[in-house]
């Protein structure tokens, strides 16, 4: 039995799936959205070698015609060639704007596919199936899409909400412990964003779930996203509350780019490493308890995640060049950039009156610490 999560958009609304053997499923759950019994797939060489074949017979089942392409994995992936590509081989398929395309990977197949159906003939639908913990709880929901740039990660991107989410928990057992842990990431987040009592919970049942436990994952998904769509239906376009979701990302996203978006750091686990920065310059700057980061980071350590930039391999750049990275964030408003930082755990905010010393020196010191 699956959990339903409504994300209330008016004329954009959609339900988020929760639950496992939702892929046999797919065919009856998508055949509604259709004009034409049809659909064209994307997804990447590691995911499609898994899963493509239950894809096409859930679809199948429902007499529903997959065609598909499949794209190299990773965060390098997010880029203009390989949005190019995904654009020309849907317009060659024929995808009209009535058809539905469907986005069948983690994070960076739902932000590429999804932005190539925000472009495509100006706007197509599409489905979100995503197959990673931090897609199922985080990227697959809320209608952010995009690719990175040289400069950044997500510069280049549009909103466009998904009609249907299916989040198959059953398919995060074939994945690889570090990219689970990596995923996990954003699920920690929402507790130490909003709620205490979620990151209570996950303190007690976290090492559980990342060992397999099913009723705990699909708990730990489905609370992770009603907190999303609780906030995006609130301000779907980050005007406001939506910012809360950024927590950990300034850092994380800046540390992403000094690795040049590669496999020595995932994105998950430079939002982990986000958040303990997050909370030690909240405490910093007298915000919340001095022993709140170090209950932050208790945590993640005892899920064996990266939490101090010295588990990062390789060199890095210096603070002064990290906090240059910081500032191409689109976070940065009339020249100023606005972090989440938090009062305590549940309780986290968005500024822009944070001292540029201040971070320079969790930087340094974080630094110091390699």
């Amino acid at each position: 039995m699956s959990n339903i999560i409504h994300v209330p958009l008016g004329a954009r609304a959609y339900d988020v799936l929760v639950g496992p053997g939702l892929l046999v499923q797919s065919g009856t759950l998508i055949a509604p959205l259709l004009r034409r019994p049809r659909v064209a797939v994307v997804t990447d060489e590691a995911v499609g070698a898994l899963h493509l074949d239950a894809l096409r017979s859930g679809l199948a089942a429902s007499g529903i015609e997959l065609t598909s392409l499949a794209l190299p994995p990773g965060e390098a992936t997010k880029c203009w060639v390989q949005l190019e590509r995904t654009t020309e081989w849907l317009l060659e398929a024929q995808i009209e704007r009535g058809d539905v395309v469907i986005a069948f990977g983690g994070g960076v197949i739902g932000d590429l596919v999804g932005f190539a159906a925000a472009i495509l003939r100006r706007g197509v639908r599409f489905v979100q199936i995503p197959t990673s913990l931090l897609a199922q709880v985080d990227s697959s929901v809320g209608g952010k899409t995009g690719i990175n740039s040289s400069r950044g990660k997500n510069l280049i991107g549009a909103f466009h909400q998904p009609s249907l989410v299916l989040a198959d928990t059953d398919m995060l057992a074939t994945m690889k412990n570090r990219d689970f842990l990596a995923g996990y990431g954003e699920v920690v987040k929402y507790g130490l964003l909003g709620d205490a009592a979620f990151f209570d919970w996950l303190e007690g049942h976290a090492p559980s779930m990342a060992a397999g436990d099913v009723d705990a994952r699909i708990y730990a998904v489905s609370r992770s996203v009603q907190m999303k769509a609780d906030i995006v239906a609130r301000d779907e376009t980050e005007q406001g509350d939506r910012a809360l979701l950024n927590l950990g990302h300034t850092f994380g996203h800046a540390l992403e780019a000094a690795t040049g978006y590669s496999g020595r750091l995932l994105h998950g686990e430079g939002v982990a490493i986000g958040c303990a920065l997050a909370f030690e310059l909240s405490a910093r700057l007298g915000l919340c308890p001095q022993e709140t980061p170090s209950r932050v980071r208790a945590h993640l350590t005892n899920m064996n995640m990266k939490v101090d930039l010295s588990d990062i391999e390789g060199d890095l750049p210096d603070a002064n060049a990290l906090l240059a990275l910081m500032a191409q964030d689109k976070k940065v408003q009339e020249g100023k950039l606005h972090f989440v930082l938090a009062r305590d755990i549940g309780e986290a905010f968005v500024t822009s009156d944070v001292p540029h010393d201040a971070v320079l020196s969790v930087l340094q010191d974080a630094l110091a610490s390699r």
